[in-house]
């Protein structure tokens, strides 16, 4: 079983007399920053100057550098722009990492997959909330938090896990929980669960059975309630009590469908799949070919994400969506 900690395992004094530096003020960076400012640490912000974040830094408060003057003032550096710029955002950083600093990710691809390889003599661990950065910001206003999982790859200091659980704590992690996990744990599952289930398997079912639908002759409009819009009624059910709770309260016509056409769909083949793309994830292939993909400039990333965007379940999406108010306005 899983290693959990709490509030009262984490120790916020060990941040006391340390400034802490966030590079990136995005969907993360921003939530980190203010809660650690709201639970008493001294935090700066790194950002490219001109940039919306470098503005909304300013304009809540935050001292704003770029990088590398960030890694030279702090103590804790937290890298929390996207995964693809942090290699070229280290470089400029690099000669700032002497001993006795942390440098803190919150997902472990770089380190993993060896795109950053920090010096020896300074502490790296990882903090990653389970939650986007808008709902850690927000449950730490409402005097809660996210669960996160924390990790250490370097403990120069004999004191890294102890610092993660000081800034799990300060970000308000703490408060509902602290899963340990290993550098290599995190990336491998959040990868393989990115690809099979949350983006592309999702994905790639909604369209798959839109498409079924529409090929057999029904109406696209029909189509998309019954495969795209109704997935959200679904996950919220599985979200807030599992997947027991989801079929408590679905007809038993559907739970009987559930058991007997679910496997049909996700059979052995299918299963056979995830078990490679697992492999490409854990072999480093995948991360090599996005690697590769983004120094080429993304040809097929751009050339995909095109095509995905003029699929007829986007077109008649976006008219349904119209028709629902409470939605409001999404790009």
């Amino acid at each position: 079983m899983a290693k959990i900690y709490y509030e009262k395992d984490a120790n916020l004094n060990l941040l006391k007399g340390k400034v802490i530096g966030i590079v990136g003020y995005g969907s993360q960076g921003h939530a980190h920053a203010q809660n650690l400012r709201d639970s008493g640490c001294q935090v700066i912000v790194a950002e490219a100057e001109g940039t919306p974040g470098w503005d909304n830094a300013r304009k809540a408060g935050f001292k704003v550098s770029k990088a590398a003057q960030v890694a030279k003032e702090a103590d804790i550096i937290a890298m929390l722009v996207s995964d693809n710029l942090q290699k070229t955002v280290y470089e400029t950083m690099k000669k700032e990492m002497v001993k006795g600093k942390t440098l803190l990710f919150a997902h472990g691809f770089n380190i993993h997959y060896v795109q950053i390889v920090p010096p020896k003599n300074i502490d790296v661990i990882m903090v990653a909330p389970k939650c986007p950065g808008h709902m850690l910001r927000k449950t730490y206003t409402e005097g809660s938090g996210p669960p996160a999982i924390l990790a250490v790859h370097q403990d120069a200091s004999g004191k890294a896990k102890q610092t993660a659980l000081a800034y799990a704590k300060g970000i308000g992690c703490a408060r509902a929980g602290v899963i340990e996990t290993t550098f290599a744990e995190e990336t491998e599952t959040d990868l393989f669960g990115e690809q099979v289930v949350l983006c592309g398997g999702l994905t790639a079912l909604i369209k798959a059975s839109f498409e079924t639908l529409v090929e057999a002759g029904y109406q696209p409009e029909i189509a998309y309630f019954e495969c795209c819009n109704e997935v959200k009624l679904i996950t919220d059910l599985i979200y807030e009590g599992g997947l027991s709770y989801m079929r408590f309260s679905v007809s038993d016509t559907a739970e009987y469908g559930d058991y007997t056409r679910g496997p049909r769909v996700i059979d052995d083949c299918a299963r056979q799949e995830m078990r490679q793309i697992l492999k490409e994830v854990q072999d480093g292939s995948f991360a090599k070919e996005w690697i590769l993909e983004n120094q080429a400039g993304r040809p097929v990333y751009n050339a995909l994400k095109r095509a995905d965007e003029n699929h007829l379940i986007e077109k008649v999406g976006k008219e349904l969506r119209a028709m629902m108010p409470w939605l409001g306005k999404k790009k």
